[in-house]
Order: C-alpha cells, then structure tokens, then sequence
C-alpha cells in the first residue's frame, strides 16, 4: 500500500481515508494477552531503533510494530526469536510501506553495531522461514492501517488562521503548523510504545494526537467544528485517549526537567572545584540551583523548535548502545532496564482535560 507523496492533499484524499477507515473496521481484535508483554516496549523502541537507522517512513515503522504485536498474542517463544520477529516485522511492513531501494538489506542489518553487541546474526533462511510465518498470521494480508496513516490527513486541517493562541491571533501561521507537527509525530511516537493504545481505533488515536498537540499548544478553539467533522470524532469520545497521551508527556516534562536539574548540578560541582584549585577558596553555589525547575516548554521557546528531550525514548540511544534482555529471564524486565526506561505502562490518574491544562507548551510568540 504505497501512497504517493502527500496524497491527502490530491483530489482522491477523501475516498483514500475513507477506504482506510473501512479497513480499519477489518482490524484483528487485540487482546494483550501475550505471556511477554512486559517485553513489548523494548522490542518496540528496537523496531523504532532500526527504521530510524535506514530512515523509513512513519507508516512502516508503526506496522511493523502492530505485525509484532500480532505475532507476541500468539507465540510464547524465546528473546532471541522475538529479535528474528522484530527485525522480520520491520522487513514485511518497509515492503510494504517504502520503496524497493529503501528496503534494509540483509547484509546490512547484520553489520549493525547493535547486533553485534547482542550477538545476533541473521541467516536469509532464517529470515525468510520468520517472514512466511509472520504472512500465515495475517493471512497474507498486510493492508493494516495505523494511527501514522491517518495522522497526515487531520493534520491537514490541524491549524486554522481563524485559531487563537491564549486567546490572541496567531503571529505567524506556517510557524505553529510547524510546532503542531512536531508534536503530532512526539505523541504519535508515544502512543506506539505502549500497548494500552490498542485499545483504541488508530483513527482515534491519531485525532486524538491532533487534539493533545492543540492542548499543549494552548490552541482555541480546542477541538474546533472542522476536524470534528474531517475525523468523525467528538471531544468527548478523545478524552479517555488524549488523557492517556498528556500522562505521558506529563512524564517526560519531569524526566526532562530532572536531567537537566541534574546536569546543572553536576557542571556547577565542576566549576566550583575548579574555582577552588585556582583560588584556594571554595565558590558558593549559585541562587539559582535552589529554585525550582523549569518548565520544558519554555525551553521549546529559546530554540525556535521543539525540544527532542524524548519524542520516543529509543532516539536518546544509539544503535550501539541497545543490549539485549536476558535470555535466560524473558519473562522479566531486568535485561532491559539496563539500557531502556520501559514504561510498559501508563499510570492510569486522572489529568484535567482543559483549556487550562497545567503543562502547555507557549511554543511560538504572540
């Protein structure tokens, strides 16, 4: 299913999303019954790993982790086989997805510096025993939409020169589009890494990416008559959604604010060292170290682009740095917590879905 290059802005952009909600209809109920799916969030950062190494689009990557989703429901089977699978589901969905000449080739998956690290090495029959498999599983069908191929199409319409900012007209148009995408693929990204999302239609999960991107961006009206339209979703059928998606943001926000309390820390310890070997005299430690954190989004403000503190956690790990789990204790997570922060799920607390949501993002000036 390769679709041309920004086909929802062409003359068929209504019948292609209209033929993706119906094939969405035809989706495989999920059921998150899986005897590993505590190991669910590493394999999905992997699979996000190696598509962001060959660069492949959005839609390829988010299929190739449903397809892996479909195969954990059925199979209980060993850590190293579930690497075969992954790595598997990427090359199905890249075939499906990308064009020939960006299809990962075996020779180079193998050279990877992760799979070496995790002494992994695949044979082409191998390969190809993992992939008829994968084919058997969905009956040779591959035609399964995700969130990533609904997203394009709403955000289309996403931003509105009619939108206030804090109740402001907005100062520069293509700047927000900008920052609304941006933050679409961060949520996007977040809804692929934990299973709770499958619960929901990917057409749901895309609006309601859409939806939280305007939230953050102190966006008004909310949820405004043209994509409540456009998606076929109300506001209060995106709630349960959306608060999953902003609890996770709510996460990184103090993860964000942590590390960077934390490397302040850690050069002001090395400045006042410093100062003490060259005056005798040991330095105060500034006013500032005491203060309270600030707020991830005003940081987004200084740079002129969002911050890429964690738009998926695998992006802050190079290829060379994943380690496999244990094999020996797949039915754990200690062999992950070790380069990974799994969070294999989201705390299920109640976030205000409001015009007044506490953690915005002022991304752009007025």
């Amino acid at each position: 299913m390769e679709l041309e290059d920004q086909w929802w802005k062409g003359q068929l952009a209504a019948d292609i999303y209209q033929a993706l909600r119906y094939k969405e209809l035809k989706l495989p109920p999920y059921k998150g019954q899986s005897p590993q799916i505590n190991l669910r969030r590493y394999f999905a950062d992997f699979i996000a790993i190696i598509s962001n190494r060959f660069q492949l689009c959005p839609t390829a990557r988010h299929l190739a982790v449903y397809l892996l989703d479909l195969f954990m429901e059925r199979y209980d089977t060993t850590v190293q086989q579930l690497h075969t699978a992954s790595l598997a589901c990427l090359l199905l969905a890249s075939k499906f997805e990308e064009r020939e000449d960006r299809v990962p080739k075996l020779e180079t998956l193998n050279s990877l510096g992760c799979m070496s690290s995790m002494n992994l090495f695949l044979t082409k029959q191998r390969l190809l025993d993992m992939e008829l498999l994968l084919l058997e599983i969905v009956q040779w069908n591959l035609c399964f939409p995700t969130a990533a191929h609904f997203i394009d199409y709403y955000l289309s319409i996403g931003v509105h020169e009619g939108d206030l900012h804090d109740g402001w007209p907005m100062a520069c148009l293509n700047k927000t589009k900008l920052y609304m995408s941006k933050y679409a693929d961060y949520f996007l990204e977040v809804s692929l890494q934990d299973h709770v999302f499958l619960c929901f239609a990917p057409s749901l999960v895309a609006a309601a990416c859409v939806a939280a991107t305007r939230l953050v961006l102190r966006l008004s009206p909310m949820w405004p008559p043209r994509l409540q339209r456009l998606t076929g979703y109300s506001w209060e059928s995106l709630v349960p959604c959306v608060e999953k998606l902003l609890i996770a943001h709510d996460s990184d926000v103090k993860e964000a604010n942590n590390q960077k309390c934390q490397q302040s820390s850690q050069q002001q310890q090395q400045h006042s060292q410093t100062l003490y070997h060259t005056s005798g005299q040991t330095a105060s430690v500034p006013q500032y170290l005491h203060q309270q954190n600030l707020q991830y989004p005003q940081q987004a403000a200084q740079s002129g682009m969002p911050p890429n503190h964690r738009p998926a956690s695998y992006l802050s790990h190079p290829t060379s740095s994943l380690q496999a789990p244990n094999a020996s204790q797949h039915g754990s997570t200690q062999g992950i917590t070790s380069s990974l922060d799994p969070k294999c799920s989201i705390p299920n607390r109640a976030v205000q879905v409001s015009m007044h949501y506490v953690c915005s993002a002022p991304c752009f000036d007025r």
